[in-house]
């Protein structure tokens, strides 16, 4: 089953629940609103025909100041790449995020990895999942203030440390 094929049953399964798909160089995608996206996976997951069981990874993106892009409604989008071993195909499902509402429900009772990128993507872009167990910091320390992934992250913005600096050990490593 071809990805185009995927993406048309989905639609087919959603309806109008489908905001919006994409296509290119073979590569397609669908985009949920949060409120469809477990309905959509489990579905995808069980679904004899796709059998997408493997959660290979969960990422976010920030579109803004995105070129050329005015028509989306949304800043933020959560992204869920599966894969089906027993078929050899892939497919994404892509979330819409408003920046006024920042949760997308958890899906680690689904996949128990996506209990850590759920917590790299919250720690990184600031996006909740809700009904997460543990959703705290995982890439940046504890007193890390903002989300480093952010298009509107300063840059030049500087972060105390949760230690004295000499109290960080390096160790150097040769390399062969």
């Amino acid at each position: 089953m071809t990805e185009r094929e995927i993406m048309q049953q989905v639609e087919a399964h959603l309806g109008s629940k489908v905001l919006a798909t994409y296509e290119f160089r073979g590569q397609c995608a669908v985009t949920v609103a949060p409120g469809t996206l477990r309905e959509l996976l489990t579905w995808l997951r069980d679904d004899p025909n796709t059998e997408l069981a493997w959660l290979l990874d969960v990422g976010g993106v920030d579109y803004l100041g995105y070129p050329g892009d005015d028509e989306r409604e949304w800043r933020f989008e959560v992204v869920y790449q599966l894969y089906s071993m027993s078929k050899n195909h892939r497919f994404r499902v892509k979330v819409a995020v408003q920046e006024t509402a920042l949760e997308v429900p958890s899906v680690w009772d689904l996949w128990g990895i996506a209990n850590w990128m759920e917590r790299e993507v919250w720690d990184l872009y600031g996006i909740k999942f809700t009904g997460h167990p543990n959703l705290r910091r995982i890439m940046c320390h504890d007193d890390f203030e903002g989300h480093a992934l952010r298009k509107d992250y300063p840059i030049n913005k500087r972060q105390r440390l949760t230690v004295p600096a000499e109290n960080i050990l390096c160790e150097s490593v040769e390399i062969a």
